[in-house]
């Protein structure tokens, strides 16, 4: 007999994704959640852990601001680093696997980016955030171009990472329902 998948909620446009989140994840325990931020510089951690019983699910997170942070406490590589850049998809991916393997959480969300208003080249403007979402064998990294300034760069990247979580959430809660 297959057993259906119990419906997770979406993402409620009259909640707070951190709400929604802890909808999902309060009673069960499980997944557990951890992040890795640079360029939002811990808006995603505190979004999370503003919720009463977050702690039953989110790990923490690390604020990499520096690549001696990004190597030293996630185990970005100097390769990525020097080649690549902090600022890059390659970066995300090893942030976000960095967070999740630290904190032994069953899923991390990373964000990387230049908020502006310097940091900038032609390669690399203003507005350039990656994000990457890393799941137990799993990952997905999205490149984004927010518009505005610092402060509007920084709320569109928590937002987003945000969004990503949630729905890595959703996806690993269908995975172990269905099996």
């Amino acid at each position: 007999m297959t057993e259906t998948p119990t419906p997770q909620p979406a993402p409620n446009p009259t909640l707070p994704l951190e709400e929604t989140i802890n909808l999902l994840l309060a009673d069960l325990g499980e997944p557990t959640v951890a992040c890795a931020e640079s360029c939002t510089g811990g808006n995603v951690a505190a979004r999370l852990s503003r919720i009463s019983g977050s702690s039953a699910y989110f790990l923490g997170g690390i604020v990499s601001y520096s690549n001696s942070a990004k190597h030293d406490l996630l185990g970005v590589s100097d390769e990525i680093l020097e080649s690549v850049g902090a600022v890059s998809p390659e970066c995300a991916l090893a942030m976000a696997e960095g967070a999740r393997h630290a904190f032994d959480a069953d899923v991390a969300v990373s964000t990387t980016g230049i908020a502006g208003p310097t940091g900038a080249t032609a390669r690399k403007p203003v507005g350039l955030v990656y994000i990457a979402l890393s799941i137990q064998g799993a990952h997905q990294v999205e490149e984004h171009h927010f518009p505005g300034d610092r402060a509007a760069v920084t709320r569109a990247a928590t937002e987003r990472a945000l969004e990503l979580l949630h729905d890595g959430i959703v996806q690993l809660i269908s995975n172990t329902t269905s099996d």
